[in-house]
Formats: C-alpha cells, sequence, structure tokens
C-alpha cells in the first residue's frame, strides 16, 4: 500500500531532505580544499602541508620508515628507534605521555615539530607564538652540531620558540632568546623539537636546507627505525577510531538527522493506536456503593453529613446573596422573610447537620435521616435539580427535551 502524506508531512519531509543534500554538498565542497587550508602533515596527505613527500624520500633512501597507527602506550623500546610526531592533533592522555617518555629514556630519538606539540614531550618549555608563522623565514644555525653541519640554514614557518634560559641545545633561530629549534638528551635517547612542521612537509621540502636538516636528524643509520605517526591524525587500525577522526563522523550525523526527520514524519500515524476505553453504565453505581462501604467501614457517618451540609449551605447563601459563614438563625430568618419558607425542624435540621461533624458516635440511621431532610429541604426551596420521585434521572432529563 502507497504511503500517503499530509500536505504538512511533504512540506516537513522536503525539508529535512534539502538540509541534508545541502549539508552533503557543504561537506564536498569543503572537503575538495582540505589538503591546502589544514594543516595536516599525514603522510597520506599529497597537499602543500602534508608530508607524503618526505615519507616517499626515505623509502626510497632505503631508511626503515613505517606509519605508525596505533596509540603511543603500544610503542616499542626506544633503543634503535626514531619517532616523528609532525603536528599530532590534540593531546596524548597521562598514560601516553608516560610510555613517550619511556620511550626517549630508553635511547629512542623523538622528533617533534608543531606549535602544541611540547605536550607530547618528556620536558617542554615551547610558547606559542602564532602571528610569527604568518610568513615563512629563513632561520641559520645557532649551534655548531652534526645537524646544523648539514644544513646551515632552514626554512620555516616558526609559530613557537623555545626558552632560551633551559637545558636544549639551540640548533635554529631568528636570534639567541627565541630558538626555532633545539634539541636535548633524556636518559639514552633525545628530543629534536621543532617550531613548526614546516621543513617535513611537501612545500617546504624544496626550500634550501629543509631536506637536509631532515636527513640529518634522522641520522645516517639507515638501518634505525623511523616510526611516523599517523595515530594523531586520525588514521587508527580500528574503524571506530579512524571514523572519530575524520569527517566520515558528520555523514553519520547528517543520516541521524534525516533518520529523525523521517520519525517526526511518520511516527504520528505510524505508532500504536490505543482504543479509547468504553464508559461503563454500572461504574457510577460501582462508585456510589465502594464509597458507601468505605464510609461504613470507617464509621464515618458524620462526614457524609457535613458534605451534604456544606454543599446545601453554599447554594443557599448563593441564592440568597449572604456570607458563607453566617448563622444558622440568620438563614433561617432570611428564608422566612424573603421566601416565606415556614418548617419548624429546618432551624432543628440545620444545627443538628453543624454539630454532626464533631459528634463520632453518630449513627448511621441518624446521618442518613439529616441527609434525606436536607435534599428534601433543597428540593422545596429549588436549590438545585432533584429527581421527582418514581423517576429517574434519564427520564426526568428526557421530559425535558
Amino acid at each position: 500500500m502507497p504511503i500517503q502524506l499530509s500536505p504538512g508531512d511533504r512540506k516537513l519531509f522536503l525539508i529535512a531532505g534539502g538540509l541534508f543534500l545541502l549539508m552533503v554538498g557543504g561537506t564536498l565542497v569543503l572537503g575538495r580544499s582540505t589538503e591546502a587550508t589544514i594543516e595536516d602533515a599525514s603522510t597520506y596527505g599529497t597537499g602543500s602541508n602534508g608530508t607524503k613527500a618526505a615519507y616517499l624520500v626515505l623509502k626510497a633512501s632505503g631508511y626503515r620508515v613505517e606509519r605508525w597507527e596505533q596509540s603511543p602506550s603500544e610503542l616499542p623500546e626506544g633503543q634503535g628507534a626514531t619517532l616523528v610526531l609532525a603536528s599530532p592533533y590534540g593531546s596524548p592522555t597521562k598514560e601516553e605521555r608516560s610510555r613517550l617518555t619511556k620511550f626517549v629514556n630508553s635511547g629512542g630519538r623523538v622528533i617533534a615539530a608543531g606549535t602544541f606539540v611540547g605536550v607530547f614531550l618528556p620536558e617542554n618549555a615551547s610558547e606559542p607564538e602564532p602571528l610569527e608563522g604568518i610568513v615563512w623565514k629563513r632561520m641559520p644555525a645557532l649551534s655548531p652540531s652534526s645537524i646544523t653541519r648539514a644544513a646551515p640554514e632552514i626554512t620555516l614557518a616558526p609559530r613557537a620558540y623555545w626558552k632560551s634560559d633551559t637545558f636544549a641545545v639551540p640548533l635554529y633561530g631568528d636570534s639567541p632568546d627565541k630558538p626555532r629549534v633545539v634539541k636535548y638528551s633524556y636518559g639514552k635517547g633525545d628530543v629534536i623539537w621543532g617550531a613548526a612542521m614546516s621543513p617535513f612537509t611537501n612545500a617546504g621540502l624544496k626550500e634550501p636546507g629543509n631536506l637536509e636538516f631532515m636527513l640529518a636528524s634522522l641520522g645516517e643509520d639507515r638501518a634505525r627505525r623511523i616510526l611516523w605517526d599517523e595515530y594523531f591524525h586520525g588514521y587508527r587500525r580500528s574503524l571506530t577510531g579512524s571514523a572519530a577522526r575524520t569527517p566520515v563522523k558528520w555523514i553519520f550525523v547528517q543520516f541521524g538527522v534525516f533518520a529523525l526527520a523521517l520519525l517526526l514524519t511518520f511516527s504520528r500515524r505510524s505508532g500504536p493506536v490505543s482504543v479509547p476505553a468504553k464508559e461503563i453504565r454500572l461504574s457510577p453505581l460501582e462508585f456510589v456503593r465502594m464509597l458507601g462501604s468505605l464510609y461504613k467501614q470507617a464509621n464515618a457517618a458524620s462526614v457524609a453529613v457535613d458534605i451534604s451540609y456544606q454543599r446545601f449551605r453554599y447554594w443557599l447563601t448563593r441564592r440568597l446573596g449572604m456570607a458563607s459563614n453566617v448563622s444558622v438563625d440568620e438563614l433561617e430568618r432570611a428564608v422566612r422573610e424573603r421566601w416565606g419558607f415556614e418548617d419548624a425542624q429546618f432551624n432543628a435540621t440545620l444545627r443538628a447537620c453543624q454539630s454532626a461533624p464533631f459528634d463520632y458516635t453518630l449513627k448511621p440511621r441518624v446521618a442518613l435521616q439529616l441527609v434525606r431532610s436536607l435534599y428534601e429541604y433543597a428540593g422545596r426551596l429549588k436549590l438545585y435539580p432533584i429527581a421527582a420521585p418514581g423517576k429517574s434521572r434519564k427520564e426526568k432529563f428526557a421530559g425535558k427535551l
């Protein structure tokens, strides 16, 4: 059976579908320029900020370089190994940072480049300076070493600097007070920190001194194992981990929005329908019997009298236009003078009903007599509709119609 859509549902469906297509189109448009606008130093990136060229150069030169797509907590022993952290996203957990420290302490080397990469290192004295990285600059060597001898000058866009009063050896910088590349030893290993990933990128690798700097930083031992981090760029061995770090997650969000729109569109008529309960004619009578049994078991005949009396007083004072707390004598006098109502038992009945709530020994027979008297007085005074003797309530109203 074809689904019938109301005009409102059709409008909602079209709006949801349009938003879905708009989000998909925006993702495709923005995704085309991702490599050129986002600093993603992944070895899979072919844009200007990617590092695929550096990775392929090392592969072709005979280095034992491999992509590391596991957590830093699973790093091997540091002896004879180098870890490259090129502008990683996020920050490490306490366990991951502890394992990185052990990696260096056991003889490993970490080459870390980026503005906030210092949070990964065992010792950190970097200070961000994002405005300085707007343009690329030539950085001369500041200290003699095997690295600066191979590359006397490098080119990078510095976005941080290392505090000059620390233990690290400054390698490159525009001034001795703000070194942009430093090296320090930690345990049996060492750390090379750079203010930017520019020397390793596809665009920066061809700049003067950058290729020589990269090769000198990795060392001449081509049998040394080089682990190029991809874990903090979103490339992980688990499918969920990779999806959480890539734009794929937004596709699932879009499908979720679309599914929610469908649910809101069809849930009103596709959901379960409950049949309304039919009113049983015996229900009022059962309620009266139940209430009577309750009063009987609780020995609360006085309560029934008080309820009837309060109702009677409410309608009587309302018809007379008198205050609700007027005395019984004033009520009896007003009824006699205004309506010419004469009854010797009227005053006594009202007084008996007024004192009934305080009489816990009131017999049910007496209470029934008082309630009947009030009901008869209400009929004689025409306070509210009273069924005629011998006729049911249904017959009474049918006669009026």
